[in-house]
């Protein structure tokens, strides 16, 4: 836009000096043909038709003109500033060098007396400085606006930055909140002395899960391994995982494929992202309703598509709701969707997207994944 901006700015530049030396090969003439009109009234006998010369002189009201005898001593004006001329007492000479440096004169003598003679200094009329200024100030514009637009996306910068770390650290306590919150279940039921075996082992599960997602967050911007992976196991994993942890009001329903898809990927940020998609699906039912994820491969795709019964995205923030800090929810999720693109699209060169989604009825999400 600034490139585009500069380059209009260059060629109205180059075509103001033509149309302004144009109309200073005009203002030229008039000012012969004025000081010609001037002297045939000087010199006019009482027969002579002075009607166009008249009009000639009359007409002149744009040109500034100072008139000057053969000592270069002023001897009137025209078209000057008459009250500046009043206060400042070197307004006039300052004029008068203006245009003697400029070139711009014209000398008349008086009959055929070579000592005596007139010369008429002209400068330049508003209309011709008003086109030789206006790429100037029309490029000052530009300026103005380049700096203009640059505070304002250095400003929308540091905004989005403001919202990464608030939404990194609201995902962050997401992420941590259901392994924690599990942890403190276990403890309950210990002290309750329940099956002590098999509290213990749920607690080593979340355990590793708390180090899993310490793994998980350490990947993001760095250098990940991905390996050859059964989706429907990685899938299946995930699943399992939040099934066990989500209300009995919910149902998770896998539609498991018992065809192999070999797919090569990070399985812990594959996880990551399938459990990212669940958790906003339960939230979008208000943790009751179905969920439904399927499998399938086509034309060299790997697929995965994660329907529920929400309330629905709106056509028009279906785009918005993988933008950083993009949220409805009054804790976590300003960045899970961000860090699940990223990591389906940058990561896996694949595409996460919103397949379909009806108001008060349900999204679809849908991961593609190359083969």
């Amino acid at each position: 836009m600034a490139i585009l901006a500069i380059l209009i700015v260059v060629g109205t530049f180059f075509y103001s000096n033509q149309l302004a030396d144009k109309i200073s090969e005009r203002e030229k003439l008039m000012m012969n043909s004025w000081v010609t009109a001037q002297r045939s009234i000087a010199y006019a006998s009482a027969e002579d038709d002075l009607s166009l010369a008249s009009s000639i002189v009359a007409d002149q009201k744009s040109i500034p003109i100072i008139e000057t005898d053969e000592k270069d001593q002023i001897i009137s004006t025209l078209n000057l500033d008459s009250a500046k001329a009043l206060k400042d007492s070197g307004y006039l000479k300052d004029k008068l060098f203006e245009f003697k440096s400029k070139g711009n004169q014209i000398t008349t003598f008086f009959g055929t007396d070579s000592l005596r003679y007139n010369r008429y200094y002209y400068g330049e009329s508003l209309l011709l400085q008003q086109i030789r200024y206006f790429p100037l100030i029309q490029l000052l514009i530009v300026l103005i606006f380049t700096v203009m637009m640059l505070r304002f996306i250095n400003t929308r910068h540091r905004s989005l930055q403001d919202r990464l770390w608030a939404g990194l650290a609201k995902e962050t306590a997401h992420q941590l909140g259901t392994p924690v919150s599990a942890l403190e279940g276990w403890t309950a039921l210990l002290k309750e002395e329940g099956d002590i075996e098999m509290i213990s082992q749920e607690m080593s599960k979340d355990i590793e899960r708390l180090k899993l997602i310490t793994d998980r967050f350490s990947m993001i911007g760095g250098e990940i391994k991905k390996e050859s992976e059964n989706l429907s196991s990685l899938v299946g994993k995930a699943v399992g995982y939040m099934r066990k942890r989500a209300p009995s009001s919910v149902v998770i329903h896998f539609l498991n494929s018992e065809k192999l898809i070999p797919v090569k990927v990070s399985s812990a940020l594959l996880e990551w992202v399938i459990e990212n998609i669940l958790k906003n699906a339960l939230d979008a039912m208000n943790e009751k309703g179905k969920i439904e994820i399927c499998i399938g491969e086509e034309a060299g795709l790997a697929w995965i598509e994660i329907r529920d019964e929400g309330k629905g995205i709106p056509l028009g923030q279906q785009r918005e709701i993988f933008n950083p800090g993009v949220t409805t929810k009054k804790r976590g999720w300003g960045l899970g969707l961000t860090l699940s693109k990223r990591i389906v699209e940058e990561y896996h060169s694949g595409a996460l997207f919103v397949k379909e989604s009806t108001v008060g009825a349900g999204t679809t999400f849908r991961i593609e994944l190359k083969k």
